[in-house]
């Protein structure tokens, strides 16, 4: 991009993402001048909805399709998505895990309809994650803090501590005796792309299912597109731009500004900011761990999923992997950098709660993501198929088109996601307690003004902004001395 060093803002935030945006935004509604940078010619980094040519009216999640952190996020709820014409459309079932012999375990929203259809394990899956349910501002507190600060909730804190050692360790098998909830469970801790059982999957899985029965599992109508537009046209009312096509190389090629923000892993900080950099927050930004992977399958179907057990089809999510036992081999196969067998697959079909995605003809997108190791070239499509197919069978026969995109490519469209690893980093014990590198602020970019504000920084991936607006708060402080920090609440029309 060409140089912008003849002007100058207040602040400048590198990348478009859900944290970026939040980032900005918070900057923005204090009152500062701010410019956003983003390489892509699309705005909203993991929180993108395009047409991908492959049916007429047909649209797809390019990342991220389901938000239960839109609904929990402190910074989301404040800025009230609701007002801002956010539709977030809960399924009757939450998220679902088929099993062979047209088993399965359902997730609802009410956490006594899903222990009753756990039989004998429904007692030992209330009394787990009930609680966290019930207080779902803890369950937040602990589990999407900045790593800094100290929980306010302390018996969930306290209850969640103990419900990550024991599902995170070999004493995972004995809670459960059945086959469902343990299943229902390590789906949902499968998301972190991590050998199974481990205390950062565990910890996943504990507030993601906790976060369904407190808030749901949503899914934005039309896409998440809308997510990213609502932040985008708040930015702009407070006098904010946004760049697109605009990849930044390094620092000179950037407005002065008093406050540098980076929505994008360490990677691509330590090579903007090159020299400026000090060689010792160089070396540990250097060491940090980018983790496996996931390759993208998005499908055009001429139906609903035909899902062998009927409830499975009510669900906006589904992990499709088996059995506990079965996710943990493929999980363990991809750590060993071997494709699985029968690999993990993520499935998201919007039309389940959302009929505006149905196009012309009754074709409907279908969004899957495959666990694979880090940089694969393997197109997944039949493995996906294959493993969607053995818990629907004739799935196959309703697919019309598809797109794959391998690991190794997710980074032409995220830079973001290197090696196709979607959560900007291995999600390892280190950087859940810690953060990317041992600092005490783990926002702290090396330099004085430079912040990491990615999903690389606490509390690492989701659509929920907090990495931003964590960063943003940091930078108001000591960049600009405000410490009152603005209101996010959408402005009352004058005269209403």
């Amino acid at each position: 991009m060409s140089s912008h060093r003849s002007t100058e803002v207040d602040a400048v935030v590198i990348g478009s993402g859900p944290n970026g945006l939040a980032a900005a935004v918070t900057l923005a509604r204090a009152g500062l001048s701010v410019q956003v940078f983003e390489a892509e010619t699309t705005i909203g980094g993991g929180a993108r909805t395009l047409d991908l040519g492959l049916a007429e009216g047909v649209v797809h999640d390019v990342c991220s399709a389901v938000h239960p952190m839109a609904v929990a996020s402190p910074f989301l709820r404040q800025l009230d998505l609701a007002a801002r014409g956010v539709e977030l459309l809960e399924p009757e079932v939450e998220y679902a895990q088929p099993l062979d012999g047209g088993r399965a375990g359902i997730a609802y929203r009410s956490v006594e309809r899903t222990a009753d259809g756990l039989g004998r394990d429904g007692a030992a899956w209330r009394r787990l994650l009930g609680p966290l349910a019930a207080d779902r501002e803890g369950l937040v507190d602990v589990a999407l803090g900045d790593r800094r600060s100290i929980p306010r909730h302390l018996l969930t804190t306290a209850r969640y501590g103990l419900g990550v050692l024991e599902q995170g360790s070999p004493a995972w098998g004995l809670r459960f005796r059945g086959v469902e909830a343990p299943a229902l469970l390590t789906g949902v801790a499968a998301h972190t792309i991590t050998r199974l059982p481990s205390l950062p999957a565990s910890g996943a899985a504990l507030m993601l299912a906790g976060l369904a029965h407190g808030v749901g599992w949503p899914i934005p109508r039309g896409g998440s597109q809308s997510i990213t537009d609502a932040l985008v046209a708040d930015l702009l009312a407070h006098g904010g731009t946004v760049a697109t096509g605009a990849e930044v190389t390094d620092l000179g090629e950037l407005p002065r500004a008093r406050a540098y923000l980076f929505d994008t892993t360490p990677r691509t900080l330590v090579r903007v900011l090159g020299r400026r950099l000090p060689e010792r927050t160089a070396r540990a930004f250097a060491r940090y761990r980018y983790g496996n992977a996931a390759a993208k399958v998005d499908f055009v179907l001429s139906g609903p999923v035909p899902w062998v057990h009927p409830e499975v089809g009510l669900a906006g999510t589904v992990h499709v992997g088996g059995t506990r036992e079965e996710m943990a081999l493929a999980e363990a196969a991809v750590a060993a950098g071997r494709p699985a067998e029968r690999p993990m697959v993520l499935l998201s079909d919007p039309a389940v709660v959302d009929p505006g995605r149905v196009g012309p003809g009754g074709l409907r997108p279908v969004w899957t993501y495959a666990h694979v190791p880090a940089g694969s070239t393997q197109d997944v499509t039949e493995a996906v198929t294959a493993q969607v197919e053995r818990f629907a069978p004739g799935f196959r026969d309703l697919v019309v088109a598809s797109r794959v995109v391998p690991a190794a490519q997710m980074d032409a469209h995220n830079a973001n996601y290197p090696g196709g690893d979607i959560a900007a980093g291995a999600v390892t014990l280190g950087r859940v307690l810690v953060g990317p590198r041992a600092a005490w602020d783990p926002f702290g970019g090396g330099l004085p003004g430079v912040y990491l504000c990615s999903a690389s920084a606490p509390p690492g991936p989701g659509v929920h902004g907090l990495g931003g607006w964590y960063a943003a708060r940091r930078a108001l402080r000591a960049r600009f001395g405000i410490s009152r920090l603005p209101s996010l609440a959408p402005e009352r029309p004058r005269g209403a």
